[in-house]
């Protein structure tokens, strides 16, 4: 028998995983590091792994601080970043298009030269430099979808097998210390449970606390669904850098990078049915949100050395240690449902547990990255650059894994996920002040399945002037994927495919000092 909790509690504290909440798509959001830097950059598709001299170059390779010549270099990029495409669910489709601000680079280099011109060891350097890893805003509706699975289906999945009595109220318990309670002692399920029973969707077999069995009030057959899905938030890393040159033709550096992670999600669903007889209890319209806000923190390391082959042609290789994220999740949710009772009568009743799931912080390990690089610079003409990366996405995993769901988690990652190359191009032509440049950059799928096609290609060009000690530099870039996602993980998980084209327009200031 659940304890009763009298308090009037609005934010819960609870040792159970997020059931249900994370997922494989979760996972490979979080460990996205399709950086979105400096201009030059940006427009060059990031392929500066044996170039260096570039703020955002120095996430790529840390060794690519110590090309900077100057005593010092600081430079701040900004834009703004377009989202649209089409939402695919069923035989719905619909256009959507969301524009965003974005400061996607800020940082900067100092370097001090060894005055001793015989010593091997000629310069060293340290740096600061943020890089917008991921921009997570989204925003799409999908309205008058026909469906035959309803989200009743939702609730009953997770109420059957549980005990009547640890998914409902006490006499005269309020629904917030009823959602609070079975929360605390129970975990997630069993509060999904909950809501599909007090909404009257999950209707018991038997009313006895030991019955485990429960049937829908939903009617079969045909549903009207209106989803909408909003996201907001950002991936983001700030890199400490130290970089050092032997010689004349070797480059070293270090990274310890400090991640983050802020995201929130909210959706909506409105499920609305005419099916049923008449003189029949039955629920004919269901609507639920759900918000999720995640937040972050990570760690992780990268060696880098570059080293200048002769003149004209450069050799890169950097790794980058997996990311130990810890990260915290909240959410909250609402439900209405519409009743006809045998007498006809039309009611709406809400089950609003006007109460905040805080959860247990968990860790998440993402794949470590190699990258080669090559490039062959033409100092009065221009250059062209070419990088590869491979990353293991199977290897990643969810902590504790000794937690029930996490172990099954991490077995799903590992027989669905495989590893990926990701191949990056970009070239720049010098005229007199004026610089033109351009790239390409394609990735793999990281998903074994061929079907479930989720590879990115980009296309870029940019254009930069430069003044005495100060560059200014503007870049277009558009990515084209797909993504695929799931209404819910359990009982209503038809996929929504989601076609993107992502345009960035990015403004870089840099100077030399």
């Amino acid at each position: 028998m659940r304890s009763n909790l009298k308090s009037l509690l609005v934010i819960i504290l609870t040792t159970y995983s997020v059931v249900n909440s994370q997922n494989i798509s979760d996972a490979l959001n979080y460990s996205s590091d399709s950086y979105q830097g400096t201009a030059r950059f940006n427009s060059m598709s990031g392929a500066f792994g044996a170039l260096g001299g570039d703020l955002s170059a120095v996430a790529v390779n840390p060794a690519g601080s110590v090309i900077f010549n100057s005593g010092g270099h600081f430079s701040l990029s900004f834009g703004s970043d377009n989202k649209s495409g089409q939402a695919n669910l069923l035989n719905t489709s619909n256009s959507y298009d969301k524009n965003n601000f974005t400061l996607n680079q800020i940082g900067g280099v100092i370097n001090f030269k060894n005055l001793d011109k015989d010593q091997k060891w000629k310069k060293i350097t340290f740096g600061v430099a943020y890089n917008q890893s991921k921009n997570n805003f989204d925003e799409f509706s999908l309205f008058n979808v026909s469906n035959n699975n309803s989200v009743d289906s939702y609730f009953l999945n997770n109420a059957q097998g549980l005990r009547l009595d640890q998914i409902s109220a006490f006499e005269n318990e309020t629904i917030t210390d009823a959602y609070v309670d079975i929360g605390n002692t129970y975990g997630y399920a069993h509060q999904q449970a909950f809501l599909g029973y007090e909404s009257f969707i999950v209707e018991p077999d038997e009313f006895t606390d030991d019955n485990s069995s429960y049937y829908s009030n939903v009617p079969s057959g045909v549903y009207s669904q209106n989803y909408r899905s909003i996201s907001r938030g950002y991936n983001g890393k700030v890199s400490f850098n130290a970089g050092f040159q032997y010689n004349d033709n070797l480059y070293f550096g270090i990274n310890i990078n400090s991640h983050f992670i802020d995201y929130d999600n909210y959706t909506i669903l409105n499920e609305t049915n005419s099916n049923g007889e008449t003189g029949q209890f039955r629920v004919n319209g269901i609507y639920f949100e759900n918000r999720l806000s995640t937040f972050g923190e990570g760690f992780s390391a990268q060696l880098g050395m570059i080293s200048k082959i002769s003149e004209v042609f450069r050799l890169g290789i950097s790794y980058s240690t997996p990311t130990w994220f810890t990260i915290s999740e909240e959410t909250s949710q609402y439900l209405e449902t519409s009743i006809i009772d045998e007498e006809e009568n039309i009611s709406l009743l809400i089950t609003n547990p006007n109460a905040i799931n805080i959860y247990e912080d968990y860790t998440l390990v993402t794949p470590s990255n190699l990258t080669a690089s090559t490039a062959f610079v033409f100092k009065s003409f221009g250059l062209i650059s070419f990088d590869y990366s491979r990353k293991d996405y199977s290897s990643m995993k969810f902590k504790p894994q000794n937690d029930f769901h996490f172990n099954n988690l991490n077995q799903e990652i590992s027989l669905r996920l495989k590893e990926i190359n990701t191949y990056r191009f970009g070239a720049e032509i010098l005229s007199d002040k004026l610089s033109f440049r351009g790239g390409y950059m394609f990735q793999d799928s990281p998903y074994l399945d061929d079907s479930i096609d989720q590879s990115i290609k980009s296309f870029s060009i940019g254009v930069g002037y430069k003044l005495k000690g100060t560059n200014i530099d503007l870049s277009f870039v558009q990515i084209d994927s797909s993504k695929t996602q799931r209404l819910y993980d359990t009982g209503l998980t038809d996929q929504i495919l989601l076609n993107r084209e992502n345009t960035m327009v990015t403004f870089s200031l840099s100077t030399t000092f």
